[in-house]
């Protein structure tokens, strides 16, 4: 019998599609202008929208990124991650323990856990977790974060030490994200300066051959 594979997560850039940034466009148009860039990893992080609208919001992306073969990531909501069919869930502090959600979505879904350090990171992959968010990395203002800054020298120690692949979360965008990459991270999560960009297609282009460069030159 052949036994399904959890997919691994992509290297390189990682998209939040995001109900509060440009919120006029929904979720699947966000998602399909993405792809269209050649996004390998969505996030679907869903703030605003009731809990139905948020289902099938979810259903189309999840569908859209299995088209693309790229992966499909829930944020917070394990439940919609399930009834969705997407490729796994994304928690931190305020959400399902990592644990919970590796007991729910079983072993062929991927679970991501935003922590603060290499201690979270060790603690995350004891409870089955796949890989860790850090930041953050530069200041945002997509998401108020109650931690300090971390600058690109506090990821790159993160990175040498964590146990998981690493994800450098918050700030980032075109301007940085090589810098990101040259410190070892797996991936760098983007969100506003992918989705309020004229062409969003060919910023995602671009964000990805930033990071490859700063990958290859670290």
């Amino acid at each position: 019998m052949n036994v399904p594979r959890r997919p691994l997560l992509p290297p390189g850039p990682y998209l939040l599609c995001d109900d509060t940034v440009l919120p006029d466009v929904p979720l699947e148009g966000k998602a399909e202008r993405l792809l269209a860039g050649g996004a390998r990893v969505v996030q679907l992080r869903m703030k605003r929208a009731p809990v139905r609208q948020a289902l099938e919001a979810a259903r189309r992306v999840a569908a859209l990124c299995r088209a693309a073969g790229a992966l499909c990531l829930v944020n917070d909501r394990v439940d919609l991650a399930l009834l969705a069919d997407a490729d796994g869930v994304h928690v931190g502090d305020d959400d399902l323990p990592p644990e919970d959600a590796r007991a729910l979505l079983g072993p062929h879904r991927v679970v991501g856990v935003t922590v603060r350090g290499v201690d979270g990171a060790r603690r995350a992959r004891e409870a089955g977790a796949d890989y860790v968010g850090v930041g953050p990395v530069f200041g945002t203002t997509t998401k108020q974060v109650p931690a300090p800054v971390l600058g690109l020298e506090g990821l790159a120690r993160v990175v040498r030490d964590s146990p998981l692949p690493v994800v450098g979360i918050g700030g980032v965008g075109l301007d940085n994200i090589a810098r990101v990459a040259a410190t070892g991270a797996h991936g760098a999560a983007v969100v506003s300066d992918a989705l309020l960009s004229r062409d969003i297609a060919e910023r995602v282009r671009q964000l990805a051959g930033a990071f490859e460069q700063g990958r290859v030159g670290k």
